[in-house]
């Protein structure tokens, strides 16, 4: 005698959710395996081996009865273990499946028997579980039967295993038997569902009073007032109206599946109309159906397939109207779902808007959003499952891209964020509604309810009492004092109540009780209000199925970026990327990494475009802004200055010389209506719409890794603006073309006044962005690609081009010391580049101003360590010449009281060198010294010029600081110690010298020379060895001693100074202050070298030295007094030679006036300047 079964203990609550999850896990594992063995890169390599082509044909024909002792699976023998190994995954996936299926058979029939009444208004979580199970069964199944290669894997796993253990795995008959059984998998689904056919059929009959509703055309939604909070002002305080709440947001794709499914396996039942109306609205909605991610049906073609194959059932009819529904499908559905999208972008857009302005609202309301979420969620499957398969072309059906290809779904996908991310925000307000909302109302009426029982059984009774009790015992103050709510037991125990309630001959019968059920669903739905809040915006708005359709996600981001009145949206495709892992399923971990890895990646990919578009907008409108600045610039003003001056000439002359009237600066900004938008307003407006975007969020989690886009956006601003400012300079070293330091300190003030009006769109600190960049251009090379930077680019263009052109062609440049600039004196006709160069459009005051607002004192410096390496390179030549003449000098040095004794050791001196491989152009060592030397002034004309600029700039910009370094410059504090005291006067030096302020002795020229006497010197040696008439042998160079050749140079250069006057291109400029071949610029050369070479290989006798170097110079230009008669032609600049010892004297800080007048007359300096100015004044 069998026994009854009892419902209670059947635990077909449990079993339901268990099996649930357990499907879903086989599904994405049955999925994964799909993708791997249709992947040649991923599948293992032995299946790809076509050497065992002939063994797969075997097992394949002979499967799944397989003689393992075959000759031809001898070669499977050799690999046994590979296979094993590789193929386990696979193999006991299939096994897993095996038990899932008898598990779920087991379920199916005991609900079967319980006779269970399925109703999903009523019942709801127990019906919904039901046909989840029934969908995820068939869908397994359906994807088991399109694995490719299956019955290969599972045969070369068998005989893999029995060759290593030596029997065959025992799961392998059955599972062999379930493969061939599920070839067609509908036609064994359909004989399986014969007797769970009568739960089956009420269940999917209860979704005649939800699908209908759910599933209507955008028109109806808004005549029916759907998701509008504001269709009804006086009601909009109230709880939506309505006794089935958790069906209001339930997935209408899940109600398709469950309905098309469904009746595929109990195709006997669609002569019943309401089930007709459901197959017919369900197969009308779309031609693809979702089994796994992006694993589709063509859902009629199959179906119909199914159909023809069931003989005897004369399925003619079934066939024809499949056909019919499919063509009404392709005709009507795109556009049905085009119009629906169109109307969501408002609704949610509306629902969001008054939620942001009301957020009190989302509490009574909240229904809305998971309505609304869920609705949208359904709509964006649907587009993506069917863009992804466009049905095949014998159905002579065309079908609209535009349908399709939806340029504002950005929008719809932000609203549904904006819409979740509101729940979250004030989530407090919902759980403080919906606990009141508990304990308040939904205990009394619960408790009422329970009253009117007439008969309750005992353990029904106990589940309600403490159903009663759980919600009537919640407050307000657990909100407030941030308690954690758990009402998992309440929902699970509701469950149970289902499970006992809706069984053939139940003590308490649910039906007869419907309010009771009604009013337990609504309190399920607010506890998950309480608690579970982000599943529940999981479940309704979860994005993750992107993760399988990265092609179109793609896309869509892309034409995002290229429709502007999208622009403002384009942060919910990163945002998205973080709904990736909801996908994932804890039966199939392997999977995590390669998800999450693609979600980081597109995170990462969204945001550097995104940041890009933003950087490419400020490009623009940077280049605008800097081409306005640049009509600004002075010398635009010519062109006006010129008009007003022909506003006098007569008409005639005028109409003559009409042309189009140039445009003035501002007239850009005259508009006569708003409506006109120019390009600054298009740009202005992209910005606005971009930077909306990157401000929108904080941060951005994306699988245990936060993205904060404004960080990603700052970091793409700091490399282009780091670009922009290298790039302005319009710098070419072909050409040696530069932009001017006064032009391009504009420009770089136009771009920061850009870059500050960001402020007003995103919230950065852009003087961060200005702090992290500006400092890196003061250095040689970047940080960011070690590029070079305007400091390496001006360095190089100022020594190697401009002071260049200065040293080599004599004449053209000068510098002049009252203009404070190098100025261009003639043109370089015979220049192989023959680019005339106005050097005082480059090198005087107010462009190294501008330049060293550029490149800071760092810069400076900089610039001033490169020119002092120059320096001491010439230093270096001049000591190699002084070496070759050391005899010669130092009789000089003794005899300069002997007129005939001097002009003897001078004739050698200046007798001419051969120099190699050039016969024509004879040098002397006098000329060699004399132009070295003037290289050098000129050098250091240009240093004092550059630091006198930033000295102005510091001064400007930091003027209290200056002044505690000017007044430490000339206040140091003496020490006992001479030793000590010299160091602390150089370390104030570079500091005064780093900041601009004139020192005695410039100490980077100490530092050049000292580090030049500290190298080796094999370096010396060598360029020593093959210099010009070199009769000095290597120990000889190097046991001289650096004080006596500092000392015999300035011998050589005093004695030179006279053969200056010979040379046409000596005459002094009045108008300059300066001679044409710039040997005024000895008198700073002079005094600068003797100082610091004094310093560095002397005992600091410096005026000493200068002031044997003035009594040398002056016996040897006094001697140019006495030449004869016909001498003084060929010694006409004589007059420009004596003002260059005035000048040195000047210069000089340890030489006097006094000193001066008792070695050489003061008569003859004033008539040298008489007859100088003189001559200029007639030359004007």
């Amino acid at each position: 005698m069998s026994r009854a079964m009892v419902p209670s203990q059947q635990k077909l609550a449990e079993k339901l959710t268990i099996l649930n999850d357990r499907g879903r896990g086989m599904l994405t594992r049955i999925y994964n395996i799909k993708k791997m063995l249709t992947n040649t890169d991923s599948k293992p390599a032995f299946l790809s081996d076509k050497n065992l082509d002939s063994v797969f044909k075997y097992l394949h024909k002979k499967f799944p009865n397989i003689d393992n002792h075959a000759g031809a699976l001898q070669v499977i023998n050799n690999i046994k273990q590979d296979v094993v190994k590789s193929l386990s995954l696979y193999y006991f996936t299939f096994v897993d499946i095996m038990d899932f299926k008898d598990h779920v058979v087991d379920l199916l029939t005991t609900i079967d028997a319980c006779q269970v009444h399925m109703d999903v208004t009523l019942n709801y979580d127990l019906t919904v579980n039901y046909l989840n199970l029934i969908s995820t069964y068939v869908s397994i199944m359906i994807l088991l039967s399109r694995v490719e290669d299956r019955r290969v894997v599972l045969s070369l796993y068998s005989v893999a295993y029995e060759y290593l253990h030596a029997s065959c795995d025992p799961s392998f008959p059955r599972l062999g038997q379930l493969v061939i059984d599920y070839d067609s998998p509908l036609r064994k689904l359909s004989e399986e569902f014969v007797p769970h056919s009568r739960v089956v059929v009420p269940a999917i009959m209860s979704l005649h009073k939800i699908y209908p509703k759910r599933n209507l055309p955008a028109d109806q939604m808004r005549a029916t007032g759907m998701l509008s909070l504001l269709a009804e002002p006086l009601k909009i305080m109230n709880v939506p109206n309505t006794d089935m709440v958790q069906c209001e947001y339930l997935s209408l794709d899940s109600m398709e599946r469950w309905i098309i499914f469904s009746m595929m396996l109990c195709h006997q039942y669609l002569q019943e109309a309401q089930l007709w109306d459901l197959w017919k609205t369900a197969l009308q909605s779309g031609y693809i159906i979702q089994l796994c991610r992006d694993e589709v049906l063509h859902i009629h073609s199959y179906i119909n397939t199914f159909f023809e194959s069931l003989k005897g059932h004369n399925m003619s009819k079934r066939i024809t109207e499949v056909k019919d529904l499919q063509h009404q499908a392709l005709l009507s559905a795109p556009g049905i779902h085009r119009e629906r999208r169109k109307f969501l972008r408002s609704a949610l857009k509306e629902l969001a808007l008054i939620y942001t302005d009301q957020p009190g609202l989302l509490g009574p309301k909240g229904l809305y959003i998971f309505q609304a979420l869920a609705v949208a969620r359904d709509e964006i499957h649907w587009l993506l499952r069917h863009f992804d398969n466009p049905p095949s072309k014998r159905h002579n059906v065309k079908l609209s891209q535009e349908d399709f290809v939806d340029r504002q779904l950005p929008e719809l996908l932000f609203n549904m964020e904006e819409l979740k991310s509101l729940v979250r925000k004030y989530n407090q307000v919902v759980q403080r509604y919906y606990v009141q909302y508990l304990a308040g109302y939904d205990s009394v009426l619960l408790n009422q309810l329970i009253q009117n029982l007439a008969h309750c059984p005992e353990d029904e009774s106990v589940i309600l009492s403490s159903l009663y009790n759980s919600i009537a015992a919640v407050s307000v103050k657990q909100v407030e004092a941030n308690d954690m709510f758990d009402f998992r037991g309440i929902r699970l125990d509701w469950f149970r109540l289902q499970a006992y309630t809706s069984v053939s001959r139940a003590g308490l019968v649910l039906r007869d009780h419907s309010d009771l059920g009604k009013h337990l669903n609504m309190i399920v739905f607010h506890t998950k209000m309480v608690d579970y809040l982000d599943e529940l915006l999981n479940e309704a708005g979860d994005l993750s199925i992107y993760c399988f359709y990265t092609q179109i996600f793609e896309h869509q981001f892309k034409q995002c970026m290229e429709f502007p009145a999208q622009h403002r949206y384009s942060i919910v495709f990163p945002i998205i990327c973080g709904h990736f892992m909801n996908a994932t399923h804890e039966l199939c971990p392997e999977e995590r990494h390669s998800i999450g890895t693609t979600s980081v990646q597109y995170a990462h990919w969204f945001l550097k475009e995104m940041s890009d578009e933003v950087n490419q907008v400020i490009t623009a409108i940077c280049e605008e802004q800097c081409m306005l600045n640049y009509k600004l610039l002075p010398k635009h003003s010519a062109a006006s200055i010129l008009q007003s001056s022909n506003k006098h000439k007569k008409k005639q002359d005028k109409k003559k010389h009409v042309g189009p009237e140039e445009e003035k600066p501002g007239v850009e900004s005259a508009r006569k209506n708003r409506e006109n938008f120019t390009r600054m307003d298009k740009l202005h407006m992209a910005l606005t719409e971009l930077c909306y975007a990157v401000n929108y969020c904080n941060v951005i989690q994306v699988w245990e890794h936060g993205f904060v886009p404004r960080e990603f956006f700052i970091q793409h601003l700091e490399t282009r603006f780091n670009k922009a400012l290298v790039g302005m300079m319009m710098y070419n070293p072909d050409t040696s073309e530069i932009a001017k330091p006064s032009e391009l300190l504009s420009s770089v003030k136009a771009i920061m006044s850009v870059l500050q009006g960001l402020e007003n769109y995103v919230q950065i600190d852009i003087a961060r962005v200005f702090n992290s960049v500006l400092p890196q251009q003061t250095q040689a090379t970047d940080s960011f690609n070690g590029e070079k930077t305007i400091t390496a680019n001006y360095t190089n263009w100022y020594l190697e081009v401009l002071l260049r052109r200065v040293t080599v062609n004599i004449g053209q440049i000068v510098y002049s010391p009252n203009r404070k600039a190098f100025v261009t004196v003639a043109a370089d006709n015979n220049s192989k580049e023959n680019l005339y160069l106005a050097a005082e459009e480059y090198a005087d005051l107010t462009e190294l101003r501008a330049l060293a607002e550029l490149i800071g004192p760092y810069g400076m410096r900089y610039l001033g360590e490169r020119l002092m390496g120059h320096v001491a390179s010439q230093v270096d030549e001049l000591k190699k010449l002084v070496i070759q003449n050391k005899e010669v000098l130092f009789n000089m040095r003794t005899s300069f009281d002997k007129p005939d004794a001097m002009r003897e050791l001078f004739r050698r001196l200046g007798r001419p060198v051969k120099q190699p491989g050039n016969t024509k152009n004879q040098v002397s060592d006098v000329d060699s010294v004399l132009m070295r030397m003037t290289i050098i002034g000129i050098l250091l004309s240009y240093r004092s010029l550059a630091q006198e600029a930033l000295l102005d700039v510091l001064e400007d910009r930091i003027p209290f600081l200056m002044a505690s370094v000017q007044d430490l410059k000339h206040f140091v504090p003496n020490m006992k110690d001479t030793k000590y005291s010299n160091m602390k006067q150089q370390v104030v030096n570079e500091m005064a010298s780093a900041a601009g302020l004139s020192c005695d002795i410039d100490p980077l020229l100490i530092s050049a020379l000292r580090s030049q006497k500290n190298e080796p010197r094999k370096e010396y040696k060598d360029t020593a060895r093959t210099s010009t008439s070199s009769v000095s042998s290597d120990p000889e160079v190097t046991n001289e001693s650096d004080y006596e050749l500092a000392c015999l140079l300035m011998v050589f250069v005093a004695v030179s100074i006279p053969t200056l006057a010979k040379k046409d291109v000596s005459v002094f400029k009045a108008s300059l202050e300066g001679n044409l071949n710039n040997c005024h610029c000895l008198a700073k050369a002079v005094n600068q070298i003797a100082g610091a070479l004094f310093t560095i290989h002397g005992p600091g006798d410096v005026s000493d030295r200068l002031q044997e170097f003035l009594a040398l110079a002056s016996s040897s230009l006094l001697r140019l007094g006495q030449s004869q008669e016909h001498d003084k032609e060929f010694v006409k600049n004589r007059e420009s030679v004596y003002i260059l010892l005035d000048l040195i004297v000047q210069e000089s800080p340890y030489l006097t006036m006094d000193l001066l007048e008792s070695c050489f007359p003061y008569a003859l300096l004033r008539n040298a300047y008489h007859t100088v100015y003189k001559a200029s004044a007639v030359d004007n």
